[in-house]
This record gives C-alpha cells, sequence and structure tokens, in this order.
C-alpha cells in the first residue's frame, strides 16, 4: 500500500515510521526540514497530569507507557528520560489548587504525591525555592528531545525503503473518479497515493480546507529559551516548574538537554507568549537563576516564536475524514506525548481496517466549540 504522509513533525514522522514497520510503502512530504515545526519549539513534557477530563487524561496516560518500547525500537538515543516533575506554590491561593489537582490526580491512580520543602531540596539539588506552601511530585513523568525523535523515524524510514522529501510544499490535493483522494500536487511534482495522512501541525487545517473539510484550530503561540552548555544539574528529577516571582508573572520550568543546555518554558498552555527579544529571554534566565543559583552567569539563547497546533476545542482529532475514505487526519497540541500511542492507532485503522473505540470521541466529524483549558 502506497501512503504519503504529510508533516514530517513528531506525530507525522511517528505514524509513517509505524507504517513502514508494518511494510507500507512510505512518503514523507514536508514543507521545511524533518522536525523543524512545533516540534523543535517543543518543552517535549511527556505528562498526563495536567490533562482534563479523565478520558483524555487517560489517552497520555497510554500514550506514556509506550514512550519506552517505542525508543527501544529506534535503537538510538532520542533524550528519553524518567524521574518526574516537581512543582511548588508559596502563595496560599495557588497552593490550594495544586493540592486539589494532586488530590484529583490521585483519586485518579496517578502516582502523584505532596512532599515538603526538604524532600523537594533532596529531589532537586542545587535548587532554592524560598518559601513553599505546598509542593508535589509526579514521579512518572519525563521528557525527550523530539528532534532526534524525528531524526531517527525518518532514518529507520528510509532504512526500510521509504522517501522523505523536505522543502517540499503541498500546493493541491487531487480527487479520482471514485472519490477518493488519488494524489497530491506539490511544487516539485505530483504524488499518487492509495492513502493520505495529514499530520503537518498548524498548516493541517488549510490542507483539509483542500478537501472541502473544515478543522478549526486556536493559536497557541509559545516562548522557550536556551542556554549555553552547563554541567549536568538535573540528574534526578528531570523537570521543574517553578511559581512566579510575583503575581504579575507567570510561572517557569525547566529542563536539561542532551548537550547539557537547558531549555526553559514559561507559562502554561494558554499563556499565548509572543515575547521572543533577548530582553526577554535574559528575563526568563534571571527568574530562573533565582530558584537555581548554581546556574548564574549562563547565556540565554533566544528561540523564535513556535506556532503549536491546537484544535479548537483542545482535543486531538485523530481518525478518516468524513468525504473522503482514504484520507487520515492526526492533528494534537499535547503531540510529544502522544505520539507513540497515535502511531499504533494509526497504523491499526489504516492497515487493518480496525475501528479503536476508545477514539471515536476524538474524531475529525465532531462538532468544535473554543476551549482553551481542556488540554
Amino acid at each position: 500500500m502506497k501512503i504519503v504522509v504529510i508533516g514530517a513533525g513528531i506525530v507525522g514522522s511517528t505514524i509513517a515510521y509505524h507504517l513502514a514497520r508494518e511494510g507500507s510503502d512510505i512518503t514523507i512530504v514536508d514543507k521545511g526540514k524533518p522536525g523543524s515545526g512545533a516540534s523543535n519549539h517543543s518543552f517535549a513534557w511527556i505528562n498526563a497530569g495536567p490533562k482534563s477530563p479523565f478520558g483524555y487524561h487517560d489517552l497520555n496516560r497510554r500514550s506514556m507507557e509506550m514512550w519506552e518500547k517505542f525508543v527501544q525500537s529506534l535503537q538510538v538515543d532520542v533524550g528519553l528520560r524518567w524521574g518526574g516533575k516537581v512543582s511548588w506554590e508559596a502563595d496560599a491561593a495557588r497552593a490550594d489548587e495544586l493540592l486539589q489537582r494532586t488530590k484529583l490526580l490521585q483519586s485518579w491512580g496517578y502516582p502523584t504525591r505532596i512532599i515538603d520543602r526538604d524532600t523537594l531540596c533532596a529531589l532537586v539539588p542545587g535548587l532554592d525555592p524560598g518559601p513553599v506552601a505546598v509542593a508535589e511530585y509526579s514521579q512518572i513523568e519525563g521528557h525527550v528531545e523530539p528532534p532526534r525523535v524525528v531524526e531517527a523515524c525518518v532514518a529507520r524510514i528510509g532504512a526500510l525503503g521509504g522517501q522523505i522529501l523536505s522543502d517540499t510544499e503541498v500546493i493541491g490535493i487531487e480527487k479520482g473518479k471514485n472519490g477518493r483522494i488519488d494524489k497530491i500536487l506539490t511544487a516539485n511534482g505530483d504524488i499518487e497515493c492509495d492513502v493520505l495522512v495529514i499530520a503537518a501541525g498548524t498548516d493541517t487545517t488549510g490542507l483539509v480546507n483542500m478537501i472541502g473539510i473544515d478543522l478549526p484550530q486556536q493559536e497557541s503561540p509559545g516562548v522557550v529559551v536556551r542556554t549555553d552548555i552547563q554541567n549536568a544539574l538535573l540528574t534526578s528529577v528531570p523537570v521543574v516548574y517553578m511559581p512566579p516571582i510575583d503575581q504579575l508573572e507567570q510561572e517557569v520550568h525547566i529542563r536539561q538537554l542532551m548537550d547539557g543546555s537547558f531549555m526553559i518554558g514559561e507559562g502554561s498552555q494558554e499563556s499565548l507568549a509572543r515575547d521572543d527579544s533577548q530582553d526577554h529571554a535574559n528575563t526568563l534566565l534571571d527568574r530562573t537563576v533565582h530558584y537555581f543559583p548554581a546556574i548564574g552567569g549562563t547565556k540565554a539563547i533566544v528561540e523564535p516564536v513556535g506556532y503549536r497546533p491546537m484544535p479548537l476545542d483542545g482535543y486531538p482529532i485523530v481518525g478518516w475524514t468524513g468525504n473522503s475514505s482514504n484520507v487520515y487526519v492526526a492533528l494534537t497540541h499535547s503531540g510529544v506525548t502522544l505520539a507513540p500511542l497515535f502511531g499504533q492507532i494509526a497504523t491499526m485503522e489504516i492497515l487493518d481496517d480496525t475501528n479503536v473505540q476508545f477514539m471515536d470521541g476524538y474524531r475529525p466529524t465532531r462538532t468544535f466549540t473554543l476551549n482553551r483549558y481542556g488540554h
């Protein structure tokens, strides 16, 4: 079966890799370089803790459990690191919110617990948290490096006989006489297909519009800052969320990459951060150094604003489209956490003609309303 996958980010490349492993003839098409879009700007925190309601939380939990086996199949180190995430609050109102959220997660069976200040400092050497009203430790969370995942998937796809067409923009999608999509049109020529998978992040909406489908997205810009290379600091718990120093600021979070540099993010997924100036990068680093004096003197390196895919209602869109029987769509915000699960589900539904029932609430045919808080 000849399958064309549009989008070489972490979701598209993972789906393509799973399909290629089952013997499909795969061509990946991307308007840029593999992994150069939202995947390159992601904080890449693998988690289910902030996800609600329970069904969506459980979807993320399922995928978390698949990451280890997925990475083993790639046969290369992609920066997958476990050990959990810590966060804390000094403000009374925010502390109560954290406490209530932790209790809810515990009622769902999620491995998280309230810890005291001494335990927090023991888990993260070098941390100076200041006053701590409530702190929590979610033990099973971690992070990965999406560009390395994409690179590994692309390499494996190539070894399995697949094609990767970079810098190739799709300018049209053409239906045959039977109403099925039989080719895509690109600036570099036409490509025939038996099945078309569209997993192109923020570009997905425009691509499905070419075949008369409306999958609306909300804008979701985000800012991350990198630093120069430092000694290993986050050797136990790899992800740390730090509260605002004052109430006019947002929280900041930090993780350390394989090369020793740090990645610093700001705010929640709803923060709509757009300031990618050097001054703002320096401010984020200063706020981090406030809690981590050991990285004082580190240089902040600006990253451009990353525009992350976000369906209008905040939840994933996965499955066959309603008006084209051979077009499969995968669009989600939490692509890093969900990539292994989506790779497996897409392969089952495309190659085995299976309907994965627990995904029925996330199909492209559902009705969309704006929701900034569900994801």
